[in-house]
């Protein structure tokens, strides 16, 4: 019987369930130290003195570091902006400052509190409107000697950190002869990832080397850019990671982990550091905040001539990875419907608040958001039912993105909203009692990047797999990774176990992210696993006196097929092999081709192509109290394609899951800045939404297998929330018969509608 498409037990749910399993927040060494960090108290500012004395009479506190005391110059993960501590003048309210060394966490944290900045405030460039206007201050006056990874040229100018531009120069003409021009501006805010662990880290410094254990979705970046940040070479550190505890994008970069190698290494004991609730929001990677504005040309008869998108999202003082994600719009506008030709322009800007950078789904929520509103726009002012509108306007196999590159399968999406449509029937307009419907599709990427495994066969008929892909929660590694194993291999799931990430032991993965693992991993694992079956069967075949490919392996047994008493276990295989010419082991590594594509398409792209893509629908039904103005998602359904579900329970709690999280950001989540600062600074006023607030999901999962892909697999944990502000947000414009086209669509924002309707 085959594990493919069944759901066995996670393989760290009794460890997790018993408390037992070792998160990075749990860690603790003999003799370590700790450490904090004392940070900018304001949004800009010229520091004008820093006095470590007060915090040196704190009882415990040892030492006090600022910025004559650790590496100088700037590094970041594409542009190197960004300052090891803050010398000159500091970009965002918790900006490091200094670090303070203690011999135990309440004398760390309150020799932080107690050191003295004293910093001539600036006024902060607060958002991205007032960074792109004329005369403004910069945000970092030396812009232009900040280095770029590989010299790309990404559009950098003054705030603006990057730039991409697609301009086919044949608008004018469509715009010329249109019937109808729909104009829409859509505004979206930051999303913060409200992961329960904060960040951490625990460094030791060992022979010349500094190890650093940590809860971390990207180990091999974080070794890369904690060397980048010491001056060492990658080979100088070691990653080794434990049970994260929850990620959602938060922790793909470095946070507090190279300030605990350098005092490991100056002090010459573990350096432990944690941040604390309100600092963990403080500086939190949130999702960007944007404005996107689409201006449409259209047809009498609907078919859209020209799209004009101009797009402006918020990379906060420094760019991390906004350069790159500039890219992504390509692969939203004018992809999933036919929209003739189409400008799109994204800037990336600096802004004086606290950086952003990655969370589920990166950009795709607001892009999203942004094009299906405007589709329903378009649908409205044609007085087309919107569902229709979709179908007619819906691109076809083989049509091309905006990189040029084809979507040959995006006939799924078709499918999709046949299968939406069975089990919950289009009705297309409210009932009039203030209830709505709204849809929204996409297609998304599978994460590309490289993937390693090792597989060994063990001397008692198990199985080991190493790997530094990690298990962020999505359930790929402690169920997906092990099934496709275990399937090759013909073993029970319960005896394959998976390693923790350790850059010493494995061969490079890139993290967490962007629903890659079990695509791109699990493939890696395959194909190791079929190595290892090949040898198992050579050296069987010999034991057994048989011909390879007579024999079977199910069970951890090996057979001969059709003569049950010839057989042996694979421990008896494994136990000949190591013996006679050594241990059954096998590597194997897997990257994702880049897609076709145009690499003229635009300027500025790092992200050239849109690989592996899925196909998503979602449909919400809602209705809004008139009292309140509460809306109530009364029903959601989700279509989503994976190539092949391997764990279908695993999906069903992404799906679920991701949900939630685009209810949030639809309906109730706030990070609001006055100033450069940020106004919730507690989960109880962060509105995140709860158990009563969320729908039972009903799903519907297509399979179209991928023949790159594991057994077919695709991604499946990052599209969940990609649609879900675009389908609620057109249902409750629905209900009430006003366009919301900024979010969050809080029960105020709604009696405000209501009130001038009336």
């Amino acid at each position: 019987m085959s594990l493919l498409g069944s759901n066995p037990a996670r393989s760290d749910a009794d460890a997790k369930l018993r408390g037992e399993a070792v998160f990075g927040a749990d860690l603790a060494r003999p003799g370590m130290l700790w450490a904090s960090i004392s940070r900018s108290p304001v949004a800009a500012g010229r520091i004008r003195s820093i006095d470590s004395g007060p915090a040196l009479k704190v009882d415990g506190v040892l030492d006090v570091l600022t910025a004559a005391d650790v590496p100088d110059g700037r590094t970041g993960v594409i542009v190197n902006d960004i300052p090891f501590l803050a010398a000159d003048y500091v970009a965002y309210e918790g900006e490091p400052v200094a670090i303070v060394v203690a011999d135990n966490r309440a004398a760390a944290d309150a020799g932080a509190q107690a050191v003295d900045i004293d910093i001539e405030p600036t006024e902060p460039v607060s958002t991205p409107e007032q960074a792109l206007a004329p005369g403004v201050r910069l945000v970092h006056p030396d812009w232009n000697r900040f280095a770029v990874t590989g010299g790309a040229d990404i559009g950098r100018d003054g705030n603006v950190v990057a730039e991409v531009v697609h301009d086919p120069g044949d608008l004018d003409e469509a715009f010329a002869v249109a019937d109808v021009v729909v104009e829409g501006t859509y505004r979206t805010p930051r999303q913060y990832q409200a992961h329960l662990e904060p960040k951490m880290a625990l460094a030791t410094y060992e022979s010349g080397r500094y190890v650093i254990e940590v809860s971390h979705q990207y180990p091999f970046r974080l070794r890369d850019r904690v060397a980048q940040m010491l001056g060492v070479a990658p080979s100088a550190v070691r990653v080794v990671g434990h049970h994260i505890g929850g990620g959602f994008g938060a922790k793909l970069d470095v946070s507090l982990e190279a300030f605990a190698a350098l005092l490991a290494r100056r002090y010459r004991r573990p350096v432990r550091m944690q941040h604390a609730a309100l600092e963990e929001r403080l500086v939190a990677p949130c999702r960007a905040n944007a404005l996107v504005s689409i201006r449409s040309a259209v047809s009498g008869d609907g078919t859209i001539l020209a799209t004009d998108v101009e797009i402006v999202s918020d990379s906060g003082a420094y760019a991390n990875n906004g350069p790159a994600l500039s890219a992504i719009p390509m692969f939203v506008f004018g992809s999933i419907y036919r929209v003739g030709t189409a400008r799109i322009r994204t800037r990336n800007v600096y802004t004086n608040t606290a950086p952003t950078g990655a969370y589920r789904g990166v950009n795709g929520p607001w892009l999203v958001f942004a094009n299906e509103r405007h589709i329903d726009a378009v649908a409205d002012a044609l007085d087309r039912d919107r569902r229709e509108f979709r179908l007619a306007s819906l691109a076809r196999d083989g049509d091309l993105m905006r990189n040029g590159q084809p979507l040959e399968e995006i006939s799924i999406l078709r499918e999709a909203f046949d299968r939406v449509d069975e089990l919950a029937p289009w009705q297309g307009a409210g009932t009039g009692e203030l209830r709505g419907v709204g849809q929204a599709a996409a297609v998304w990427l599978t994460n590309p990047m490289p993937g390693h495994a090792t597989v060994k066969l063990n001397e008692d008929g198990t199985a080991t797999v190493i790997t530094s892909a990690t298990e962020n929660g999505s359930g790929a590694v402690a169920t997906g990774l092990r099934q496709i194993a275990a399937e090759t291999l013909g073993l029970a799931a319960d005896a394959v176990t998976i390693t923790m990430p350790d850059t010493d032991a494995t061969g490079y993965d890139a993290g967490s992210q962007g629903s890659r693992t079990t695509h791109v991993v699990g493939r890696a694992i395959a194909d190791a696993s079929a190595e290892v079956r090949s040898q198992v069967l050579d050296r069987a075949s010999q034991m057994l006196e048989a011909a390879p490919e007579d024999l079977t392996i199910d069970d951890g047994v090996v057979a001969v097929a059709g003569v049950p008493a010839a057989s042996l276990t694979l421990g008896a295989v494994a136990q000949a092999a190591t013996w006679s010419d050594g241990p059954i082991t096998a590597g194997a590594s897997y990257v994702t081709p880049t897609p076709p594509h145009d690499p003229a398409c635009a300027t500025g792209m790092l992200i050239k192509g849109w690989p592996t893509p899925t196909y998503h629908l979602h449909q919400a039904e809602v209705s809004v109290d008139v009292v309140t103005g509460r809306v109530t998602v009364d029903r959601y359904v989700v279509c989503q394609e994976v190539g092949r579900a391997i764990h279908p329970d695993a999906i069903a709690g992404q799906i679920q899951g991701g949900v939630a999280q685009g209810l949030g950001f639809a309906l109730s989540e706030r990070v609001d800045l006055d100033h450069g600062r940020y106004v919730q600074r507690t989960f109880k006023a962060h509105g995140l939404p709860l158990a009563e607030d969320v729908p039972k999901v009903e799903m519907i999962v297509m399979e179209h297998v991928d023949p790159a892909g594991p057994y077919g697999a695709k991604g499946a944990a990052e599209p969940p929330i990609v649609p879900v502000a675009a389908a609620v947000a057109n249902a409750v414009s629905d209900a009430i018969g006003v366009p919301f086209d900024t979010l969050p669509i809080t029960p105020e924002a709604v009696l405000e509608a209501l009130e001038a309707e009336s």
